[in-house]
């Protein structure tokens, strides 16, 4: 890991270096990843969500923030609009809720996507802003691996936006090996293997 002026390259936890990841009171965690690398389904194990919530989780003081539940809220009134038009709501009312949980003042751990780095820099400022970090969880797996994961959920993005995406990421990932990602305070780059690891997401009282 590193922090905002530290030159080193950050951290990258191996497979058994992985099993807790601990961070400062009320911080804002984000996990990041190709759609489908996992993300949803490392809150819903770590955090023992049902899948089926409209509004953020709270386990033990935890703000916990899924973008599937704001697409669940969403689905209540939008049944028969095509999904495609519904993702813009579904992005918006996501970033709201993790601007509201963390202008209060509690620790948040948000699912996101690491391929818009202006949702980055902005969380980053916001995080500064009320006087506590940023701090980044990446899930990083192959596109081949990703891509399955949209199959096995039941969404899959087009290939064009899917291709975007991975270009993003790569480019997200280079300057994380260089210690050249957006501000944030710290930095793990977990693959499949380390995330399946992972037992817990704790914060220091």
């Amino acid at each position: 890991m590193m922090g905002d002026h530290n030159p080193e390259p950050y951290e990258v936890l191996a497979m058994a270096a992985a099993e807790e990841l601990r961070y400062p009171a009320r911080s804002v965690v984000l996990v990041a990843g190709l759609p489908g690398a996992g993300k949803s389904t490392l809150l819903l194990r770590l955090y023992r969500l049902r899948g089926d919530e409209t509004r953020p989780a709270v386990a033990s003081g935890v703000r916990v923030i899924d973008s599937r539940q704001a697409r669940n809220w969403w689905a209540r009134y939008l049944g028969p609009v095509p999904s495609r038009a519904r993702t813009p709501l579904v992005h918006a009312t996501h970033v709201w809720r993790i601007m509201r949980a963390l202008l209060g003042g509690h620790a948040v751990v948000a699912h996101t996507r690491g391929t818009w780095p202006h949702i980055l820099y902005g969380f980053a400022w916001l995080a500064r802003r009320r006087g506590t970090d940023l701090h980044l969880i990446l899930l990083d797996v192959a596109p081949g691996t990703a891509r399955a994961g949209q199959v096995s959920r039941g969404r899959v993005v087009t290939a064009t936006t899917f291709a975007r995406h991975c270009r993003r990421w790569q480019v997200l990932i280079d300057r994380t090996r260089t210690g050249t990602l957006p501000p944030a305070a710290s930095v793990t780059v977990l693959d499949r293997d380390a995330a399946d690891q992972l037992d817990g997401i704790h914060f220091d009282a």
